[in-house]
């Protein structure tokens, strides 16, 4: 669970944690890795923290390796780990943007997803099964004024990675599948500030922000081993409406 110690990816942590599964967290963050250890070890014991950068990928090959000695083959890989930089609740413009800024978001949004998908394959090719579910956005579809360039970009390129990947590994009982969430109630929503948020809401059908839960509850089910078998290479909105195509 890449980038599985707040937000959308806590909530998958916790989600995957309830309905029994092994949950190894992968976060850059190591105060947010280790509280949310901490805390949901409280209730459940099969869950491991492991600092690392996903935009690394020497750190992401240590990372894989760990989280095998800790809870063996790896049959689902989360990629959540994502980036949106901001100035004063915006992002900046394509003209005002650093080109460091640009390679970073493209690192983590784009290459750790790359990165653990090449890493996790080879045993899920063996094993002829496995899931591989993407965290892209709604800003991979549409314009969003509140996002920049780079953040919409690679959440773009994630729907376009998971429709390849979704073909190549489907002769090997791997569905790959993507979500494209809305406004979601977390800190880099929060980010924006609640002009720009309530802006959102009153152009949602469901006139409110998302729950992580909510969107995690859709991982949960794209990654089930036989609710979801049929379903691959799909990008399923969570966004109350915003955006219906």
């Amino acid at each position: 669970m890449t980038g599985g110690a707040s937000g959308i990816g806590l909530a998958c942590t916790t989600a995957f944690l309830e309905h029994g599964g092994h949950v190894v967290i992968v976060d850059q963050n190591a105060d947010q890795g280790e509280l949310a250890q901490y805390a949901l070890r409280e209730k459940h014991q099969n869950v491991h923290f492991i600092q690392a950068d996903v935009s690394d990928f020497e750190q992401c090959k240590k990372a894989y390796e760990q989280s095998v000695s800790l809870i063996g083959d790896i049959d689902t890989l989360m990629n959540n780990a994502g980036i949106s930089p901001k100035k004063d609740g915006l992002g900046v413009g394509v003209d005002a943007m650093d080109v460091a800024e640009w390679d970073r978001v493209v690192a983590v949004n784009l290459s750790g997803a790359f990165y653990f998908s090449k890493l996790v394959t080879p045993a899920m090719k063996k094993a002829q099964f496995g899931r591989v579910v993407s965290v892209s956005s709604v800003a991979g579809k549409a314009y969003l004024d509140v996002c920049a360039v780079h953040y919409s970009a690679t959440k773009a390129a994630l729907i376009g990675f998971t429709r390849h990947l979704a073909g190549e590994l489907g002769p090997f009982g791997i569905t790959v599948n993507a979500i494209a969430p809305g406004r979601i109630d977390t800190d880099m929503v929060a980010m924006a500030g609640e002009v720009a948020n309530k802006r959102f809401v009153d152009q949602t059908p469901m006139r409110r922000l998302g729950e992580p839960r909510e969107a995690a509850d859709l991982c949960l089910y794209l990654a089930s081993r036989k609710e979801a078998s049929f379903i691959t290479g799909q990008v399923v909105d969570v966004a109350g409406g915003w955006l219906m195509t």
